[in-house]
């Protein structure tokens, strides 16, 4: 090499970018779930030795019942069980939902048509990833559970609200539908009895919806999880049962958990057309694979044995619901229609908001949960969660004497202010 020669310098690799996302925005967007937060944060404290009453989580007290967990120790000794399995669910399990679905929807499913879900969470997700292309708007009544906004951001789309207030008892209008239609509206949101209200759609309400829904080409999402669960004069309409012509552009989301006291074992479904189910298996398929075994073979009992253990269940939601609506009537500020379904309270509690509590003025609907938590030990989920601010979610599942010594505590302090 000549002396005037340039040196060889190594050559040092590109600096990557200093500005990319660790986290993705799609999933660093998502907020969590503030149901489960509630609860999660109820149970630390008690755990650390404070007398927490918790009414955050949608979750029955009561054991699963014998006869289900009987047939999951079965279930678990047989070494069938212990394989993979059909990624859409064990054929037993999907010939199961299709005959509960005869027998309490009153209309007939091909078992070909049903998806078997990690839980109802993961049939709604998948319903909408399935369904939604970016920009695909979704008509969200509120107040709503608050996995659905997220679910649908999450596949793309774009959750369009459409608020019920108190004043309509939290349910739509057809008119408030019409009024938030686009030619970007693909998909309605129905969900009665509803998480987090009770409200239950009356069969003229759920068939005039469903009418308007099929006159516009709009896919209806119908989730059915709280069917079993209504109280007083309402009852469980489907709204395939009321309008059969949208079979072709309805899923139907449901599951074991809330009818069966089965959160814990994640076993839910969707029924819909072939090809809508079919994509959603193939997602499913790279997903997670099958649901446990055990698990399905639990929901197979559970879905083919007779509903006296449901009934009695229901039977104490009915007690601890006229009992909570009674005591939170009774505290100044607060208004609350009487659920009808499922197992939620849902007080509208803008006659508190601007008071003065213990040196506390709250003024949305997460400052007072956050007094009520701090002051009064109960958790409960604020409005926020569920759309607009000024109400509170209190779940009475639970037992009554929580239930009462609970809602004695938000009546002291509150009687306060």
């Amino acid at each position: 090499m000549s002396a005037h020669a340039p040196s060889q310098q190594p050559t040092s690799p590109a600096a990557g970018p200093t500005d990319r996302r660790r986290v993705s925005a799609r999933v660093g967007g998502i907020a969590e779930s503030a149901t489960l937060a509630v609860d999660a944060k109820a149970k630390a404290l008690k755990a650390a030795g404070r007398p927490v009453i918790g009414f955050g989580a949608g979750e029955p007290d009561f054991p699963t019942p014998d006869y289900i967990v009987e047939a999951a120790v079965a279930a678990a000794r047989d070494a069938a069980n212990h394989r993979y399995s059909p990624a859409g669910g064990l054929p037993v399990l999907r010939e199961a939902v299709a005959a509960k679905t005869l027998r309490d929807s009153g209309y007939a499913v091909d078992p070909a048509d049903v998806l078997v879900t990690n839980g109802g969470k993961q049939a709604v997700y998948q319903a909408f990833a399935t369904l939604l292309d970016p920009g695909d708007e979704v008509l969200l009544p509120a107040p709503y559970w608050t996995t659905y906004p997220e679910a649908i951001r999450l596949a793309g789309g774009v959750p369009v609200e459409v608020v019920a207030g108190v004043d309509q008892g939290y349910k739509v209008t057809l008119e408030q539908l019409e009024a938030a239609r686009t030619p970007r509206t693909k998909v309605l949101l129905f969900c009665s009895p509803s998480n987090p209200t009770g409200a239950v759609y009356s069969p003229e309400q759920t068939e005039e919806i469903g009418r308007w829904a099929l006159e516009h080409g709009i896919w209806v999402v119908t989730d059915e999880i709280y069917e079993h669960l209504t109280y007083d004069d309402a009852v469980f309409t489907p709204v395939l049962r009321v309008v059969p012509e949208l079979a072709d552009t309805t899923v139907v989301l449901n599951g074991v958990a809330k009818t069966y006291a089965m959160t814990g074992w994640r076993v839910g479904w969707l029924v819909g057309p072939r090809d809508v189910v079919k994509a959603a298996t193939n997602l499913q398929s790279h997903l997670s694979s099958n649901v446990a075994n055990v698990s399905q073979r639990a929901a197979v009992a559970a879905l083919t044995g007779d509903l006296s253990a449901v009934a009695a269940m229901r039977e104490a939601f009915d007690r601890r619901r006229r009992t909570m609506v009674r005591m939170l009537s009774e505290i100044d500020g607060i208004r609350i229609p009487a659920p009808e379904g499922a197992f939620y309270a849902y007080p509208a509690v803008h006659g508190l908001l601007g008071r003065t509590f213990r040196g506390v003025t709250p003024t949305t609907s997460a400052e007072l949960a956050a007094l009520l938590l701090d002051q009064a030990e109960v958790a409960v989920v604020p409005g926020e969660a569920f759309g607009p601010s000024g109400y509170l979610r209190l779940s009475y599942a639970l037992g009554d004497d929580d239930l009462a010594e609970g809602v004695g505590r938000i009546q002291a302090l509150l009687a306060e202010g």
